[in-house]
């Protein structure tokens, strides 16, 4: 039994791939996103493979009591793998000019987990928000949607022939009871397990399985809806709901949760009620729209590498004109490759030896490439010499300091690390990321001056109540359990030096670092932080009084604000050359505001200058960088060394310019 070719389904893919890839562009107007819950459009895509999967397996069910495996995977390798292929073949070389090391290297793992229908559980393990600015540089970011649907595919199938062939008449109702519970399950996790809920099969299977309902209903029924009132009205309400999501959402919002019911009841309705005598099924069969859904596919696999390898190069950040350049470009590239690669794939007319042979060789291609990109650290030995000793700083940095166990001490668990232990003269270094990386050289130093040596650092935490960031997958979270027991451990102390440190203009604003000359932290905070009422003041109070407690007994190493970037140098200079096919290049200078920095830092400065006792000392990071090689700017590098791993993290370099300012302050104290 044949489907009914249905012209709306494609016009219903216009308006998701439309809607994701306006989405991802990132246009604003007057300074305001539009179309900032485009991401919904990836959710129409799942409910419409619900409901054709489940139509083709059923259909065949019925017609031949019997379901083959082998065409349906087939149709699916047809289908998907041939475009996908050319795709990831075409951007490695873009890769190879423009990335760094690390980018390069998780650019590669993206592709093998892609390749093995696995990249949401990379994306996720490997810390990425999608739709953070820096997940709009990961070239096949959006491949995770295609891994749940192809866990999907291949698993559904197998269940569904179980359920039908041994306990039919429960069919619709397991397949409610599978919604309702996965819809609860995608609420729970929201709201606790963003990253889980966002990427994972369980949470995203309840919109499949609504498509899945609507096709058995349709099947078991014989017709869709016969309603010609509702069938007149729902579609357009359907369209409303569509419109509105992807206009009013945003990022911000729990998703997938109840709030995604609005869309995927829209695209409900429009399955169900659409008629080819009303009106929006009429305008979703225009040839346009119909156009747009039958080349959707190969869009959305395009857009997203052609749109961050733009933004690598800087091209289209911040030009409205550039960005629909970029778009325009990405739809070109599109319909050549659906007519070129991704139909004649399909047509059962070309042979599936020959595709398949296709196929393998250009996986076997990939792997081999990729995996000796990885192996051999992306051949850093192409780059400059300034940028091979900073490549893998956080790396090297992380390896140099272990416990008495051999484990490294970075935090994750809030494990304290302890050196020289023989020594009754105690340093502690407490704080955030920002103090792990200055922790690896300082540690050599302050043992070298016979002292106990003493780390507690957690990652997007720092030090008091309120000042938590992010919630992490591996660790406890700040509040609950670091504080207090940090709390405690410090308490006790006496006659120590005690350094505290961290990202204070983060915690403070909770927003993510804008230079303000186009370059844009990477990451975006997510969970809580510190609002702008009593409680601000609270925590801020608390904080302050904290230290002063520990100061009645200790002397206290306060470091401040380390200046924020912006953009990762290693990055920038390796994007300045003139040759992208050559290493040699001009060093340019890479800077960034000593007016924004002020800014930026003026309530933290505030905070820490108000802590006034003569046992607490201080410690000016900008005053290395800002205001000194360059007047009202902050550098990042000079002839010989780069000062930071990434955008804001300082490299072993920076840390050991730093550290010699905290040893100044420790000689004072022995003083």
């Amino acid at each position: 039994m044949k489907l009914t070719y249905r012209p709306e389904i494609d016009g219903l893919r216009a308006i998701a791939v439309g809607a994701v890839v306006l989405y991802h562009s990132q246009i604003s107007i007057f300074g305001e996103k539009v179309f900032k819950g485009g991401f919904i459009g990836v959710d129409i895509f799942f409910v419409i493979s619900g409901y054709l999967i489940t139509s083709i397996i059923l259909k065949e069910l019925i017609t031949t009591g019997s379901f083959s495996f082998k065409y349906f995977y087939e149709r699916r390798i047809r289908r998907i793998l041939p475009a996908l292929l050319l795709v990831m073949l075409v951007s490695l070389p873009f890769a190879w000019m423009y990335f760094i090391p690390s980018s390069f290297i998780d650019f590669s793992k993206s592709i093998l987990y892609s390749l093995g229908f696995s990249s949401n559980f990379y994306f996720h393990y490997s810390g990425q928000e999608y739709g953070a600015i820096d997940g709009l540089l990961k070239p096949f970011l959006h491949t995770w949607s295609l891994s749940v649907e192809e866990q999907f595919y291949i698993l559904f199938p197998i269940i569904l022939l179980i359920i039908f062939l041994h306990c039919r008449k429960y069919l619709i109702h397991i397949l409610i009871i599978g919604l309702i519970i996965s819809l609860g399950l995608a609420e729970w996790s929201s709201r606790n397990y963003s990253s889980v809920s966002f990427y994972f099969l369980h949470t995203r299977m309840w919109e499949l399985l609504a498509g899945s309902i609507l096709a058995y209903f349709e099947i078991s029924l014989g017709h869709r809806s016969k309603q010609k009132t509702l069938n007149l009205i729902l579609p357009g309400i359907g369209l409303f709901l569509i419109g509105h999501s992807i206009i009013y959402f945003d990022d911000k919002m729990f998703h997938p949760s109840f709030y995604t019911l609005s869309p995927i009841i829209g695209v409900s309705l429009i399955i169900w009620f659409s008629n080819p005598s009303e009106m929006i099924t009429k305008i979703l069969s225009t040839k346009l729209f119909v156009g747009i859904g039958l080349i959707s596919y190969s869009l959305y696999l395009w857009h997203f590498p052609i749109f961050a390898f733009a933004r690598t190069i800087n091209f289209s950040q911040g030009d409205i004109l550039k960005k629909i350049l970029v778009g325009i470009i990405a739809l070109i590239i599109s319909i050549l490759s659906y007519f070129l690669i991704e139909r004649p794939s399909r047509n059962k007319k070309n042979k599936f030896k020959v595709i398949f042979s296709g196929i393998i060789i250009s996986i076997s291609i990939l792997i081999i490439f990729n995996y000796k990109i990885i192996q051999e650290k992306a051949y850093k030995n192409r780059f400059p010499e300034i940028l091979q000793k900073n490549f893998g700083g956080s790396e090297k940095q992380r390896a140099l300091l272990k416990n008495s166990e051999g484990e490294i001490c970075d935090g994750g668990d809030i494990k304290r690390c302890e050196f020289n232990t023989s020594s009754n003269k105690k340093i502690y270094i407490v704080g955030d990321s920002h103090m792990g990386a200055i922790m690896f050289d300082l540690k050599n130093r302050v043992i070298k001056k016979n002292y106990q040596f003493i780390t507690s650092i957690l990652p997007a935490c720092m030090f008091f109540p309120g000042f938590d960031l992010v919630e992490r997958k591996s660790i406890k979270k700040c509040n609950n359990n670091y504080f207090s027991d940090l709390k405690k451990y410090l308490s006790k102390e006496k006659n120590s030096i005690i350094i505290f440190g961290g990202r204070l203009p983060v915690y403070l604003s909770n927003y993510y670092f804008d230079n303000q000359e186009g370059g844009v932290e990477g990451r975006r905070f997510s969970s809580k932080y510190i609002p702008k009422n009593k409680e601000y003041d609270t925590i801020q109070s608390s904080f302050k009084n904290e230290v002063l407690k520990l100061s009645k007994n200790n002397k206290i190493i306060l470091i401040y604000p380390i200046p924020e970037v912006g953009w990762d140098p290693n990055e920038k200079i390796w994007l300045n050359r003139k040759n992208k096919f050559s290493k040699t290049f001009n060093l340019t200078e890479i800077t960034t505001s000593y007016e924004v920095y002020k800014n930026r830092t003026k309530s933290s400065f505030s905070l820490l200058n108000s802590i006034q006792n003569d046992n607490v000392y201080r410690v000016y990071p900008h005053k290395l960088f800002c205001n000194s090689a360059i007047k009202n700017r902050c550098i990042t590098h000079n002839d010989k060394d780069i000062f930071y791993s990434d955008d804001d993290h300082p490299s072993y370099k920076g840390a050991e310019m730093i550290n010699e300012l905290i040893m100044k302050e420790i000689k004072k104290i022995e003083n």
